[in-house]
């Protein structure tokens, strides 16, 4: 039987050598199981592209410096899972999908820093949950992504662990957004099929906006955190960044569910299981009613030439077959008041030094004060580690929380009435009113559309690339934010608005390898 499968194996291997090359850059999961399928392509094969492009574009040429480190097994488990497919054919939905993971994400027998040096040495003895979820669908983690140090900012990628900016591969002077820019870069140059990120206020949708992805950001509790180095638990998303629609959708079929680990999954139970897939109608625009929310990127800053390509694609949705309703105003926004006389909710401080306990001895730092008396850390972040220890441990039972509670409660009554009363299936924006920042500037305007309506209410946004700016050459993204446990419909938009005109385009930066 061994002897079968090694010739097996062998048959496999000469024909995808005779047969024309398979061109990794911009190559979706359809494509790489259909060259399996017919003889083109092997894992080790996929998985040596990847490497080679990973060697020639992360730290020499452009030096994209998205990778923190390589997974040294990656070649050794593509060779297990060709073993296994000459066997039985694909492992699972995800065979051979070598993916690009954001630093903050547990990863078994690989370190795992949140992007801070305070961390280094930290090598996971598990998977967070999402991560065991794509591997056990047969995917490989390629490599850990660099990420803004301890997912801080929104702005740019840079921390104390890989020394250097993180570039947009679009253009090499400008930023990749944050928190998840390295993840962002890296599948942009296609040094990966896929990734994973994390999304606080903006760090899913905001780099997928700079490097045009599709980037999911789900209802809060219907993707576990488990296994992710938190930021805040009251809003930390966890979810997949991919070039095409399709290839998020696949991804986050696989890690969307209940996990005990993650005690706000629990809220999932009452909602079955969607088939994301089966959302990725071509024709799903038609009937949709869809607003435009101004208020997420209207100000004096905005951008002219962003808001002539949002409305193109605005546009574009009707053309597809949507009812537009311009402007869709959430009203009573400006008489709910975030709360400030009981201090913040939870938070960094208390988040962090719970996670950090938790790991015991695993860890080189066991509290948030260790962290800052060891120095090692960006000098970027000193202010905010410090503000942050200075601050209350409010728990989740403090007036503090009680009262933030109530006040994104009613952000959502708010969100919700306008949608009944206009009825509307979705809302769009801009995600960025601003192109992609010079890298080191953090005084012009920014642009981050993102923090406020999916991070309060914890609805679900998704990212979708609208075009370019600055003569063709910097990447704009499209937010398409709905109702709760909706992101079968806003998947159904997205994919059908890409396919309505394709709107991304490889970076020039990081060509074809021949």
């Amino acid at each position: 039987m061994r002897f079968a499968s090694l010739l097996l194996i062998s048959s496999v291997w000469l024909a995808a050598q005779k047969a024309d090359p398979f061109d990794v850059e911009e190559a979706t999961i359809a494509q790489v199981h259909d060259a399996m399928k017919a003889g083109r392509l092997t894992c080790r094969a996929l998985v040596g592209q990847y490497l080679k492009r990973i060697e020639t574009y992360d730290k020499n040429g452009p030096a994209i410096n998205s990778i923190i480190l390589v997974n040294p097994e990656a070649e050794k488990q593509a060779e297990e899972l060709d073993r296994r497919f000459a066997q039985s054919g694909l492992t699972g939905p995800l065979h051979c999908v070598p993916m690009i993971v954001k630093d903050n994400f547990e990863t078994a027998g690989l370190q795992t820093t949140g992007g801070s040096l305070a961390l280094a040495g930290f090598v996971p003895n598990k998977d967070a949950f999402q991560v065991k979820r794509v591997k056990d669908a047969g995917a490989i983690v390629l490599a850990k992504s660099n990420m803004a140090e301890w997912a801080f900012s929104p702005f740019e990628t840079v921390n104390s662990i890989l020394p250097g900016y993180t570039k947009n591969p679009y253009a090499l002077d400008r930023v990749t957004a944050g928190s998840s820019g390295g993840t962002a870069a890296a599948v942009a140059a296609s040094f990966g099929l896929a990734g994973l990120g994390s999304d606080t206020g903006n760090s899913i949708r905001g780099p997928s906006s700079h490097q045009a992805l599709a980037g999911i950001r789900s209802t809060m509790g219907l993707t576990s955190r488990a296994g992710v180095i938190p930021l805040s638990l009251l809003a930390d998303v966890a979810g997949p960044m991919a070039r095409t629609v399709e290839d998020a959708a696949r991804i986050f079929q696989v890690i969307a569910g209940e996990d005990a680990n993650d005690p706000v999954t629990a809220a999932a139970r009452a909602h079955p299981r969607q088939d994301y897939l089966a959302a990725l109608d071509r024709d799903g625009l038609r009937g949709a009613v869809i607003g435009v929310l101004r208020q997420a990127y209207e100000r004096d800053t905005t951008d002219p030439e962003i808001v002539r390509i949002f409305m193109q694609a605005v546009e574009d949705l009707r053309r597809a077959g949507a009812t537009i309703v311009d402007p869709a105003t959430v009203e009573g926004l400006d008489a709910i008041k975030r709360p400030q006389e009981a201090g913040p909710c939870m938070g960094f401080k208390y988040d962090i030094n719970r996670y950090l306990a938790a790991q015991a001895d695993r860890v080189p730092v066991k509290t948030l004060a260790e962290v800052i008396k060891s120095g090692r850390f960006h000098p970027s972040v000193q202010r905010r580690l410090e503000q942050a220890e200075r601050g209350p441990e409010n728990g989740p039972d403090s007036p503090a929380c009680r009262a933030d509670a109530n006040y994104r409660e009613q952000v959502r009554q708010a969100v919700v009435r306008t949608m009944d009363k206009l009825k509307l299936d979705a809302f769009v924006y801009p995600t960025w009113s601003n192109p992609p920042r010079l890298i080191g500037d953090l005084n012009t305007p920014a642009g981050d559309n993102s923090q406020f309506f999916s991070p309060t209410t914890g609805f679900p946004a998704i990212n979708v690339p609208m075009g370019f700016s600055r003569g063709g050459t910097l990447p704009a993204g499209m937010t398409i934010y709905g109702r709760a446990w909706s992101e079968a419909t806003l998947i159904k938009f997205a994919f059908a608005y890409e396919n309505a005109g394709h709107r991304r385009r490889p970076p020039s930066t990081t060509p074809p390898l021949r």
